[in-house]
């Protein structure tokens, strides 16, 4: 058989078994990220299945994927909103970095994995992925929730961190000057700080730019835009994923909704797409012997997440069940995880074993993500339930 016949049955059987997936997630009421996930991990590397003729195509589909749910996601808020929203929980974002970044720290140090091993996976426990939080929010039905910006603006803090951690750790893993590093570092905070600006001030053209009414003509000028925005930012050492959800936040108006109605279904299949890669490339064989310290990562960076979203919420002056959502919506990690640790092994700089423990960990959090994120809410109404006072008893009074 061919190489093309073998992709297209590939890829044909991917994509059908992702209906399948997605049908039984809406049945039981839940995002179907968990399932895509775990149907990778069954049909990848080490599993029962082996897909080799999508191994490309699937990769820069998933990064498509990562983009567009950005993109949608910047498209929900304007310039000015996300401007606010980092004044206020750029404490938040502070506070996330210490609680999350520490512990992976930690354990690289007490797995004997050295300062470089403690930078790689600080930065693979901090950062959430802001893929999986934008489709759970999106399946949710919470976007428009009030603790959604504060979600949303510690996301932000996190890319915008990342713009300056990357090039950090990319000179430290492969020896540059430290002069070197900091002038990549330089034009990663240049170029963010453009867009931000053009987005404030000239946000009506860029609109402008790309509407059209004809709806052909519309998807490829959004869709072309967002993928030559992605690739000039991904060139400048800033995450692709940030350059997309600055043109959504550029893009505002009639032209934003219209923009989420036509790149909706390619949102969703490329989105689909990324998640299976993830699972795709992974060795279930290379999980066991890393478990345990990938479930105490998973243990502690859960709850220092929860503990974020939480604190940040409650200071927006957001209720109980809003905090709850926040801290959960935060927990999953994904793709800058992933990122930064084929960085340290591709630079022999590390120990493989970071790797691993990175896999398993990303693929726990990936899973567990998703699904806290669905039954907070049922568990906070039940803890609410049981903690009303219940009502003093009528004692009879007898004559």
């Amino acid at each position: 058989m061919d190489n093309l016949a073998l992709t297209l049955i590939e890829l044909g059987a991917v994509v059908f078994s992702l209906g399948l997936l997605a049908r039984l997630a809406g049945r039981i009421g839940m995002s179907p990220i968990p399932f895509y996930l775990l149907g990778g991990l069954a049909f990848g590397a080490g599993g029962i299945i082996k897909l080799d003729g999508i191994r490309e195509f699937s990769h820069l589909s998933g990064e498509i994927g990562v983009i567009l749910l950005l993109l949608m996601l910047g498209l929900e808020y304007s310039a000015s909103e996300l401007v606010t929203g980092l004044r206020k929980s750029w404490q938040a974002g502070v506070l996330d970095l210490v609680l999350n970044a520490l512990p992976g720290a930690l354990v690289a140090l007490l797995l004997g994995w050295g300062p470089v091993g403690a930078l790689v996976m600080a930065g693979v426990t901090y950062i959430s992925s802001s893929g999986i939080v934008a489709k759970v929010l999106t399946d949710l039905g919470r976007i428009g929730n009030r603790e959604t910006p504060v979600v949303l603006s510690i996301l932000v803090f996190e890319d915008l961190a990342m713009a300056v951690y990357l090039p950090i750790l990319t000179a430290t893993l492969f020896g540059v000057s430290f002069w070197g590093g900091l002038q990549t570092v330089g034009i990663a905070l240049a170029v963010i700080t453009v867009v931000l600006v053009v987005a404030l001030r000239h946000g009506h053209r860029v609109s402008k730019i790309v509407h059209s009414e004809n709806s052909e003509v519309f998807l490829l000028n959004v869709l072309g835009a967002a993928m030559l925005v992605a690739g000039i930012a991904s060139a400048l050492q800033v995450s692709a994923a940030v350059g997309a959800f600055m043109l959504g936040i550029a893009i505002s108006g009639v032209t934003a909704h219209n923009a989420t109605r036509v790149l909706e279904p390619l949102r969703d299949l490329f989105a689909a797409i990324f998640f299976v890669a993830f699972g795709l490339n992974t060795d279930p064989l290379s999980i066991p012997p890393v478990l345990g310290w990938a479930l105490l990562l998973a243990v502690i960076t859960t709850a220092t997440k929860v503990a974020t979203g939480w604190w940040a919420a409650s200071r927006a002056g957001i209720g109980r069940p809003g905090r709850a959502r926040a801290g959960a919506a935060l927990i999953a990690r994904g793709e800058f995880s992933i990122v930064i640790a084929g960085l340290a092994v591709a630079s022999g700089a590390v120990v493989p074993q970071i790797a691993a423990l990175a896999t398993t960990y990303v693929l726990i959090m990936a899973v567990s993500g998703p699904l806290a994120a669905r039954f907070v809410e049922p568990v906070m109404k039940l803890i609410g339930r049981n903690s009303k006072p219940k009502p003093p008893a009528v004692v009879p009074f007898n004559t």
